[in-house]
């Protein structure tokens, strides 16, 4: 018996025969995961030697695939996005020195749409890669694709004139679409080795995933395919081993996760339980078509009961993205919108009204700030704080370049190379040691009266650095100065105290550097040289200790991987991971505080009170920035750029795909479904802000004006 308090429609889901593919479907806050979770319980209870898969969100097939790879004797080590480019970049190496045979043979053209920047055709060509990968594109079957595609289009070229198309687009691109059958066949060209180029990148990716053993969630989850359908034996003792599986949030399943479990359990799913909701999918790696097997299971069950959302929202959320109606009447005021004037003064807001929440006993546990991304609410954050708000990041935002976080390393490279002069400024203007615009200047500035040297000794090693990296043309006077102490004279007083302090503890550190381990060395640095923010106890301080802790627990487990990395290798992974796009960070369950996330990081959570905050153009939903480059199954490549002797900055079959696909009106729908599954988060109710002046909305929506001007009942607006 499963002690669960739930409904009948939930009971009809949970009792269904295991037997066959089970969809439990519904809008969210109508108990799909309870009733899930609940049924899972109950394949346990009737035969406990079952051991069934549960898989309840993101990277949710990461581990069990790597361990599926396990099983045929291979290595996996698993290993993420930040990583992986660093292997894509591995293998774009021969292609930037143009060292391809095809090259030399001239049998591609290095003139190819986005190549003439190779740090952006290297972001767009992995994410391109990531995309192909979740839709189980091989490369040989990409390259295909790509070639028939583009035949197939520019052999019959689309009427360019058309009136519909030109209003599509701005007029600025018109020219894209003046082609001659003379430019359209040079652009078919450059598409095409452009397709050869990428398709080469691609397999030597895959040949370097496999070959090392550095892999990837959805790498595992591609080679965990090709392993099931290889051995019949090994699948059948996995599907012996596990008979069930329990997915949750099937709405965002890829066609890669889709066709790993079908390896597992045959075309029909049987023994799988599917529960989402196909109109709250807003991952734009989901399954080509929307086919998340949702639609197709043998049974299925819909929940329509709201157990979470008030009214009020849910008339919001139908309004942003549906046309179904819904009856109400004397709603309760839950929703509310306010508009400041500035994003300090929207930020000033939300801080005065979570700290009412909480003064007023909601647990800050149970309060949600969520946003589009967390890579810049840097004014929310200080406001939060500033009010002894405790808050736990949490979704996209990358911890090596929080500000807490590179006071930090710049003290570990103060240490380990002094002529790293933007990390020693850092240090010498914080609040450690605070030296004034006027005492840094004089440091940067050569000594009284400059011996100059008879000679220099080429391969003169600086100082304190173990690995030869001194070149004596560069400009070092102010790592000399502080590490020598030569314009020491010149500093007022207080400003000499304070640099002779910094040196006597770089002293002190460099005999530790090399002989302890990077955690003990770290935490020794930190205690000694790094400013604390905030009174002890307080918000603040919380939130510093927890960007180091998490800053720390990197650096320690790349150490612990890589057990020959010194004290160089550990501070350049740190820069590297500081200037990616992919870096992200998880929440951390153990820190009480209110949740500030990514939309992303909110999901399967819900709060008592929500803010879904910066809703406006261009912040949320995010503009439209296609890539350098797209992909069609059909039309093949669809190139963005238009290089060589091109008169139009944009090729016109990007023009025409951007048009006949929708695609900036798709990603709206998105986030609108996006911002439409952050405001179910809420229980008791949700405030959606935003500042400054609302756009005409004609490239992003303006969500908040959008409810603004409904007149939904349940909504009020804030001044």
């Amino acid at each position: 018996m499963i002690a669960l308090d739930l409904v009948a429609e939930q009971h009809l889901a949970v009792d269904a025969s295991f037997d066959g593919c089970v969809a439990i479907v519904g809008p969210p806050g109508t108990g799909k995961s309870t009733a899930l979770r609940a049924r899972a319980a109950r394949a346990q209870a009737l035969d406990p030697r079952v051991a069934p898969l549960f898989f309840p969100g993101e990277h949710r097939f990461d581990s069990f695939a790597a361990h599926v790879l396990e099983g045929t004797g291979a290595h996996v080590t698993l290993i993420d996005d930040v990583e992986a480019q660093a292997l894509f970049a591995d293998a774009c190496a021969p292609l930037f020195a143009l060292d391809w045979e095809e090259f030399v043979s001239a049998q591609l053209d290095p003139e190819v749409p986005g190549l003439r920047s190779p740090g952006r055709f290297l972001d767009s060509a992995f994410r391109l890669i990531r995309k192909l990968l979740d839709a189980r594109v091989e490369p040989q079957e990409f390259l295909t694709r790509a070639l028939a595609g583009g035949t197939d289009f520019y052999a019959k070229p689309p009427n360019f004139a058309d009136p519909a198309l030109l209003m599509s687009i701005k007029g600025v691109y018109h020219d894209s679409l003046a082609v001659t059958p003379a430019e359209l066949q040079r652009q078919y060209r450059r598409e095409i080795d452009l397709a050869k180029i990428l398709a080469k990148l691609y397999e030597t990716y895959c040949e370097l995933v496999v070959s090392g053993g550095r892999m990837t969630g959805r790498d595992a989850v591609d080679a965990a395919v090709r392993a099931l359908h290889a051995d019949a034996r090994l699948r059948d003792r996995l599907h012996a081993a596990h008979r069930l599986a329990f997915v949750d949030n099937a709405e965002n399943l890829t066609a890669a996760e889709l066709e790993f479990l079908r390896a597992l359990y045959g075309a029909h799913l049987s023994g799988v339980t599917l529960c989402g909701d196909p109109a709250s999918a807003f991952s734009a790696q989901q399954a080509a078509g929307g086919d998340s097997g949702l639609n197709r299971a043998a049974l299925r069950f819909e929940l329509r009961k709201q157990h979470r959302s008030p009214l009020a929202l849910e008339l919001a959320c139908r309004r942003l993205t549906s046309t179904e109606p819904i009856a109400a009447a004397e709603v309760e005021t839950r929703l509310f919108l306010f508009r400041a004037p500035t994003v300090r003064a929207e930020a000033a807001f939300i801080a005065e009204r979570v700290r009412e929440w909480i003064d007023d006993g909601t647990p800050p546990e149970r309060i949600g700030v969520l946003f589009r991304s967390i890579r810049a609410i840097e004014p929310y954050e200080s406001a939060l704080l500033d009010r002894d708000v405790p808050i736990v990041t949490g979704g996209d935002g990358n911890v090596f370049a929080d500000r807490r976080a590179l006071d930090a390393l710049a003290l570990l490279w103060n240490v380990y190379d002094p002529f790293r002069h933007e990390w020693l400024l850092r240090t010498l203007g914080n609040p450690a040691f605070g030296l004034s615009d006027a005492s840094l200047a004089t440091l940067c500035g050569e000594p009284p009266n400059p011996q100059t040297p008879l000679f220099v000794l080429t391969g003169e090693q600086a100082p304190t650095v173990r690995a030869s990296r001194w070149d004596p043309k560069r400009d070092l006077r102010l790592g000399w100065n502080v590490v020598r102490g030569e314009r020491d004279g010149e500093l007022s007083p207080p400003a000499r105290e304070r640099i002779q302090r910094f040196r006597a503890l770089r002293i002190g550190w460099l005999a530790t550097m090399h002989a302890r381990p990077i955690e003990e060395f770290a935490r020794s640095v930190w205690h000694d040289a790094l400013a604390r923010e905030g009174e002890p106890g307080s918000a603040r301080e919380r939130a510093q200790q927890l960007v180091l802790q998490r800053l720390l627990a990197r650096l320690s487990a790349f150490s612990s991987e890589n057990r020959d990395a010194t004290i160089a290798g550990v501070l350049k992974y740190a820069e590297r991971r500081a200037n990616s796009e992919l870096e992200s960070c998880e929440d951390a369950p153990e820190n009480p505080g209110v949740r500030v996330l990514s939309v992303e990081a909110s999901c399967g959570r819900e709060f008592d009170r929500v803010v879904v905050a910066d809703v406006r153009a261009g912040a949320f939903p995010r503009w439209y920035a296609p890539d350098a480059f797209l992909f069609s199954p059909r039309l093949g490549m669809i190139p963005k750029e238009n290089v060589g002797d091109a008169r139009a900055s944009r090729t016109a079959k990007f023009s025409y795909y951007t048009f006949r696909n929708r695609s900036r009106e798709r990603y709206n729908d998105r986030e609108r479904r996006a911002f439409a599954y952050a405001l179910r988060r809420a229980r008791v109710s949700a405030l959606v802000t935003a500042s400054q002046a609302p756009t005409r909305g004609a490239h992003a929506p303006e969500l908040l004006e959008d409810l603004r001007g409904a007149g939904l009942p349940g909504t009020q607006v804030l001044s």
